[in-house]
């Protein structure tokens, strides 16, 4: 193993194996011939590297996702943020997202492919969760009442249904996506600006997370 590991645990060798692994993900898919693929090209024992990822595809596909976290919040620093509104902080977190993700769509794709498993719904709905967590935190949101459900349940769906369409997105320098995501923010906008009149007093207490969070996704014509 190169000496630059020699010293590394195994959760600090996740974290570098995670950053490389989409490069072969997206010709060796989420598999133990991708992590061997990389582990030789960075120099680290391929024995070892079976250790880091016990548990396969995806334990590797989450590591990933971590790592577009952390790189996301190294690029959005919380001073630079703190000078946009809310809607663009949002916009900002996202669209960088997409950035680091854009080299590897074809690996981002065949992680959704294995994400979209009904066993794995499970593991979907956490990693989900745990981005739009990421990004409200970073947007500045404190919230710890029904606002923090809400604000993730829902941003997490737009971030899921985004990347539906990122990873097809053939035009000039992603404007569909870019498009789609100004029309979902615009829905989240809505949403909190109606939930505040809802649970201020108003007369209409029908309101539907499920429909609300369909409409999000499938919006109509």
């Amino acid at each position: 193993m190169s000496a630059d590991f020699n010293n590394m645990t195994l959760d600090e060798l996740r974290v570098v194996l995670a950053r490389d692994l989409p490069a072969d993900a997206a010709f060796d898919g989420w598999t133990a011939t991708a992590l061997r693929a990389t582990a030789e090209r960075l120099g680290v024992d391929a024995d070892v590297a079976g250790l880091v990822f016990p548990d396969g595809a995806l334990q590797m596909i989450d590591a990933w996702f971590a790592s577009v976290d952390a790189d996301m919040l190294d690029a959005c620093p919380a001073e630079c943020l703190a000078t946009l509104k809310i809607r663009e902080r949002i916009t900002t977190l996202v669209e960088t997202r997409l950035a680091l993700l854009a080299p590897y769509r074809e690996a981002l794709r065949r992680a959704q492919a294995i994400l979209a498993n009904p066993m794995n719904a499970a593991v979907a709905t956490r990693l989900g969760w745990r981005a739009a967590d990421v990004m409200w935190r970073a947007a500045g949101d404190v919230a710890t009442d029904y606002n923090h459900y809400t604000k993730r349940a829902i941003l997490g769906s737009v971030y899921a249904a985004t990347l539906l369409i990122f990873v097809n997105d053939d035009s000039e320098e992603w404007a569909d996506t870019r498009a789609f995501l100004a029309r979902r923010i615009d829905g989240i906008m809505r949403f909190e600006k109606a939930k505040a009149k809802w649970t201020g007093g108003g007369t209409d207490r029908h309101f539907s997370m499920a429909r609300f969070l369909g409409r999000l996704r499938y919006p109509a014509v």
